[in-house]
């Protein structure tokens, strides 16, 4: 055998022998790859469940730790004023009957429950609510008013025995919303009646009180229909499944989204009591929608719908609020009657079947209407111009989140009565003008702003002719030039110089020139240019006579007209022209009330104001707001300024308020240039009231304070006006008798005498002069 032989088969048998080690190798690796691949799956296993037990356990301690600290967001609450009831007191039966509407209160043949009232001729019975004020709870009574005419009587409670005050609960007209537009009232469950819990759960969740957060039944039930849908259609879930989706969770139909919410169902029941649940349930359960604002839980839903507390409802009441769990928006009362009718007598049959009502309740449930009321009760505000000032005020003291979120409870000064008829003066107002005019409709617009004359409580703001639309704010917003409601600050400033100026001084009203700083010469003009000559005071503030207000301005001097207004509540800079006296300085109607308001008090100022009193969720005092009074100008000036504001009324450019009204009022027109602005600030014996008529784009609006605030101001105090004006007259004031013609002392009885008031001292002087002789009356002819 040859070398090359040799080694070609020493060759192959290495070759083999590499073969066979290579195969016994992939044999071994063969063997050992089904080992390692269950090492990996088992890994993965473990990690699956290791992950999913932390997940759970997050989700656990996630719902334990937030159902225990869940802040309920619940809006501030804003009240109107509670109306008190008194013998004696100025009430007609209709506005009587319109709060009793306004508080949802129910007329029957017999009032046997709170909320509720009778009538009988010019006898009304009614049962108040309880309610906590400020100064604690007030139960519920039992009360007979009767009335005679425009005026209430007597009161008496149930046994006949005399009432001497009854205060109604306030209205509520708003709340303040945080930006997810969550509202509700929070109730306890002993606050609510036990048959809406009944029937809560035999139509949602029968067996509540036995599972642990989970009902596997049904969740069988719901699986299969899902299955055999290839899709999720049916929910099985509990109230608590309800609420953890609801508290924590998206509203998306996941398998991933259901399964979170069992883990924290079944954690969440281990962790509380069931009361404790079905509380949060009954707080937090979404129930229909107004606008932007949700409308949660029952104790809301039961205003919203029926516009009374959740405790007044009766069994077919109770009964909707349970039927539009299911689907608040499906079922929404107002929009699908018939379909809501539907739903919740299908709740009523449940509940009788599960033994909650007897039959012969449930039968008289079913045949009872909706009886829903036809627009749920504004949650927002009916007054969105009132609520602009409130809102403002409130926030110079609290947070924006403890506004929106705390419960707080705010007691405000708004008067309802009043802001309708402010609101109705101004509507039927301003269109009677456009009409009478035959001005473009809707060219005009106004503002109106009341207040109280003891303590300067804003009663009503109109921010336009549209009222309850919550755009631009003329009365807090717009600032316009006052015209002549300037001239009683610049008598004002003569009248606190008695030496120098009365009632009864001489003033110039001829034509007049002022040399201004800059060499020019300003010369205003009078109304259609009519001069008067030689007049008394008196008469020049009453037929606002241009050319002898400015001479008393400059006499008196720029500057301390400028601090009188300052000192009634005026709190702008404004530059020192001539011009101010005539009323070239911008303000709101609401500035021009603080300032009318001064005067009507006297002299004596209070801040304007729209909250009385403040609460905590749980009633208790946080704040009140009580009257401030300062004396900021001399009440004697004041006092002459006011008889000469009288006279406005009753011989001057607002005579015919005078005429029209059966009440005394006060009160000053104002015309600015051009007539773009037209203006009336007037006051009764209780109530300060602002009228400002124009065009938003400043363009003339063609009528004097006479032609247009005045006749919307007449219709406004028509029915706000309730005393008359009789200013309280301070030490240090004396009457005597004046010859209006002569500027001279004169007796009663004399021709052309007047009895006026003047500062002690400063009366005119002298021989009586009498102009009831014959000579004396024929040389007043000649004269």
């Amino acid at each position: 055998m040859g070398e090359r032989t040799v080694r070609e088969l020493l060759k192959r048998r290495s070759d083999d022998t590499v073969r066979r080690i290579q195969s016994r190798r992939g044999r071994k690796q063969k063997a050992r790859a089904p080992k390692h691949g269950r090492r990996i799956i088992l890994w993965l296993l473990l990690a699956v469940i290791a992950g999913g037990a932390a997940w759970a356990g997050w989700l656990t301690f996630k719902a334990r730790e937030d159902f225990r600290a869940h802040q309920w967001i619940v809006p501030a609450r804003v009240y109107a004023r509670a109306l008190e009831l008194y013998p004696g007191m100025n009430i007609s039966r209709d506005a009587l009957l319109g709060e009793f509407r306004r508080l949802g209160y129910a007329e029957m043949p017999r009032p046997d429950r709170p909320g509720s009232f009778a009538i009988d001729g010019e006898r009304i019975r009614f049962v108040t609510r309880s309610f906590r004020f400020w100064d604690g709870e007030q139960p519920s009574l039992d009360v007979i008013a009767r009335l005679r005419g425009n005026r209430l009587v007597s009161l008496q409670n149930a046994s006949g025995q005399d009432l001497f005050l009854v205060r109604l609960e306030p209205p509520l007209i708003g709340s303040l919303f945080p930006a997810s537009g969550e509202d509700r009232i929070l109730v306890r469950l002993e606050e609510v009646p036990p048959v809406l819990v009944e029937m809560l759960l035999a139509v949602e969740d029968r067996r509540f009180r036995e599972h642990h957060g989970l009902d596997f039944r049904a969740i069988a039930r719901a699986m299969g229909v899902n299955l055999a849908a290839g899709e999720i259609r049916q929910g099985g879930s509990t109230i608590t499944q309800q609420l953890v989706k609801n508290f924590y969770l998206t509203p998306e139909r996941s398998f991933v989204r259901k399964a979170n919410e069992a883990v924290m169902a079944f954690a969440i029941d281990l962790s509380f009591g069931k009361d404790e649940i079905l509380e949060a349930y009954l707080n937090e359960v979404y129930l229909g929608q107004d606008g932007n604002r949700a409308i949660h839980g029952v104790g809301l839903a039961s205003h919203f719908y029926f516009q009374k507390p959740l405790r007044e409802l009766r069994e077919h009441e109770l009964a909707l609020l349970v039927a539009m769990v299911r689907g608040p928006s499906v079922y929404d009362p107002r929009r699908h009657p018939e379909r809501a009718l539907a739903r919740r007598n299908q709740v009523l049959e449940i509940a009788a079947e599960q033994g909650v009502l007897d039959e012969a309740k449930a039968q008289a449930a079913i045949a009872a209407e909706l009886r829903v009321t036809p627009k749920p009760p504004q949650g927002t505000t009916f007054y969105p111009a009132f609520m602009d000032l409130l809102k403002q005020q409130l926030k110079r003291e609290y947070a924006e989140r403890d506004l929106t979120t705390t419960g707080l409870q705010i007691f405000s000064t708004l008067d309802p009565v009043v802001q309708i008829a402010a609101e109705r003066a101004l509507q039927e107002g301003i269109a009677a003008l456009e009409k009478d005019r035959q001005f473009e409709r809707g060219s005009l617009e106004g503002a109106i702003v009341v207040t109280s004359v003891q303590g300067a409580e804003v009663q009503a703001i109109v921010g336009g002719r549209e009222a309850r639309f919550a755009g631009f704010n003329r009365a807090l917003a717009a600032t316009r030039p006052v015209g002549s409601l300037i001239k009683p600050v610049v008598f004002l400033s003569a009248l606190q110089k008695p030496r120098e100026w009365t009632l009864a001084t001489p003033v110039d009203d001829t034509p007049v020139e002022v040399e201004l700083p800059n060499g020019k010469v300003w010369a205003p003009d009078n109304f259609r240019s009519n001069y008067h000559g030689t007049v008394p005071l008196i008469e020049a503030l009453a037929g606002s006579y241009n050319a002898a207000t400015v001479r008393v301005g400059m006499r008196v001097g720029v500057n301390n007209v400028l601090l009188d207004l300052q000192k009634l509540g005026f709190s702008r800079a404004v530059n020192a022209y001539p011009s101010v006296l005539l009323g070239a300085v911008s303000m709101t109607p609401l500035e021009v009330a603080q300032v009318y308001n001064t005067l009507a008090g006297g002299g004596f100022r209070s801040p304007v104001n729209a909250i009385r009193e403040v609460l905590r969720p749980d009633g208790s005092p946080l704040q009140r707001y009580p009257l401030t009074v300062n004396e900021s100008v001399d009440p004697r000036a004041v006092y002459l300024v006011n008889q000469a504001l009288l006279e406005v009324t009753r011989s001057g450019t607002a005579s015919a308020a005078g005429r029209a009204l059966d009440v005394r009022v006060a009160g000053k027109t104002g015309t600015t240039d051009d007539f773009r602005d037209s203006w009336f600030a007037g006051f009764s014996g209780d109530r300060v009231a602002v009228v400002w008529i124009g065009r938003d784009s400043n363009e003339p609006a063609m009528l004097t304070g006479a032609s247009g605030a005045l006749p919307v101001w007449v219709r406004l105090m028509r029915e706000a006006a309730q005393e008359d004006f009789v200013p309280a007259r301070p030490a240090g004031i004396e009457d005597a008798w004046v010859d209006m013609k002569r500027l001279a002392p004169s007796t009663s009885g004399c021709g052309n005498a007047r009895e006026l008031a003047f500062i002690a001292g400063s009366a005119p002087q002298g021989r009586p002069v009498c102009s009831s002789s014959l000579t004396e009356r024929i040389r007043d002819i000649f004269q």
